[in-house]
């Protein structure tokens, strides 16, 4: 269930856990969230791949990289011919013309997976962020 406010978006899916209930195209623990969200500059999917089950095809992309951030489990990932193994803590940027697939291990493999477009980022945080006087709940004392 997502609720909105003026500048924000929320989404409650349940624990991770639950994803392999999610079905994306008869891909069962893949979850968007682009559109619940109402993403406007990247696609961010979660995702659980049960112990010793991989992708079953190859794929690439034609304008977004991804970066995969594994929380959970450990596997084995494939780019451009080579395979190297993969952990919880495992960080992996793919560009867009990468060939890739993945393998989970002996557990469920569970990551994020963040899709923008190559070559779009015109600032980074120190350079958009800006510090406001506001104070949380936690800040007024």
């Amino acid at each position: 269930m997502t609720s909105t406010g003026k500048n924000h978006s929320v989404e409650h899916i349940g624990p991770l856990d639950s994803l392999l209930e999610r079905d994306f195209m008869g891909f069962h623990g893949k979850y968007f969230l682009g559109r619940e969200l109402g993403l406007t500059g990247c696609e961010v999917s979660l995702n659980r791949l049960p112990a010793g089950k991989g992708m079953p095809f190859v794929h690439s992309h034609k304008k977004n990289e991804e970066l995969y951030i594994v929380l959970r489990g450990s596997g084995t990932f494939f780019v451009d011919g080579e395979e190297f193994p993969i952990q919880e803590g495992s960080v992996i940027r793919v560009a867009p013309a990468g060939e890739r697939a993945w393998k989970a291990g002996d557990e469920d493999l569970y990551f994020i997976c963040i899709q923008a477009e190559a070559g779009s980022l015109s600032q980074a945080t120190l350079e958009d962020g800006t510090r406001l006087e506001t104070k949380t709940s936690w800040m007024k004392k």
